[in-house]
């Protein structure tokens, strides 16, 4: 194989006012992301404890593997998201039925269902992750930005599969305790780099790496990003490439690369029906 291959996929950042005004906060997108999360979760923390949480129905089931999913090679490798709107796009589909739409990707033949929880950027929320596990058998994600250990016994408790932990956003001790704790709770973790330098972070107890080609400081997205980081990873952990993915044909081509699942939102979510450009889309890597 020619390592040297690009994909020329290049999908433009977003309008330099909006990144600016990120800046004039303090720092980037991310660092206000994560600075509203943590008011957030302290809030949050108020209302719930993880005493109560831990009486919540689904904090005691166990749920479906996604590398499990993943390895057997019985499905398609797609983890189709649900997400409304996003701090680059804006609202993105905000009229879909939730139900409609993940149900509509499991029949699909997604491999799993990532769905969005935050609520200020992307329009997301516990009670969406809530409904989507109780629908689904197979694995669903709970896609949030994870900043402290209370997320993660709420994401067992609403029925979560797997949780992200962002590398840009945690230290690697962070990364080591949270994913230490959530295979204790009986879910597995997807960790999400987007260079070398993040992937050093990596944890013993981490399920999955998936390689976001967004850079979530700038918004801009490169498909490159997953190749030249795919002979980076260990072998040991699998590997996904993560946004900017709109061709059946760069799925095919990252396959080449070792990457063995593919998370998509913003691609199917533009559609009218979801479900049916999932279908779709799948069908063509047939």
């Amino acid at each position: 194989m020619n390592k040297s291959h690009k994909i020329k996929t290049i999908v433009k950042s977003p309008s330099g006012n909006r990144r600016s005004a990120s800046a004039n906060l303090g720092g980037t997108i991310l660092d206000q992301i994560n600075a509203d999360k943590r008011i957030e979760v302290e809030a949050q923390k108020a209302k719930v404890s993880i005493d109560e949480l831990m009486q919540y129905p689904s904090y005691c089931q166990q749920k479906p593997s996604l590398k499990e999913h993943l390895l057997s090679g019985e499905k398609s490798g797609i983890i189709a998201e649900h997400k409304r709107k996003s701090p680059s796009k804006g609202i993105i589909n905000g009229d879909v039925n939730l139900a409609e739409v993940v149900k509509g990707y499991e029949k699909a033949g997604a491999s799993a269902v990532s769905v969005l929880t935050d609520s200020k950027y992307f329009g997301g929320n516990l009670d969406d992750l809530k409904e989507a596990t109780n629908l689904l058998s197979i694995p669903v994600l709970r896609k949030d930005f994870i900043i402290d250990e209370y997320q993660i016994h709420e994401a067992k408790a609403y029925g979560a599969s797997i949780i992200l932990l962002i590398a840009a956003s945690l230290s690697k001790e962070e990364v080591d305790r949270f994913a230490l704790l959530t295979h204790k709770l009986g879910m597995e973790v997807l960790f999400e780099v987007h260079n070398q330098k993040e992937l050093e972070k990596v944890s013993s107890h981490v399920d999955v790496i998936g390689v976001n080609n967004r850079n979530l400081k700038t918004f801009e997205v490169d498909i490159n990003q997953s190749i030249q980081l795919a002979e980076l990873i260990p072998t040991n952990f699998i590997k996904i490439s993560e946004s900017g993915i709109s061709n059946p044909s760069t799925v095919i081509k990252l396959k080449e690369y070792g990457f063995q699942g593919f998370l998509m939102g913003e691609n199917f979510m533009k559609k009218k029906n979801p479900g049916l450009a999932c279908k779709n889309f799948i069908a063509e890597l047939k």
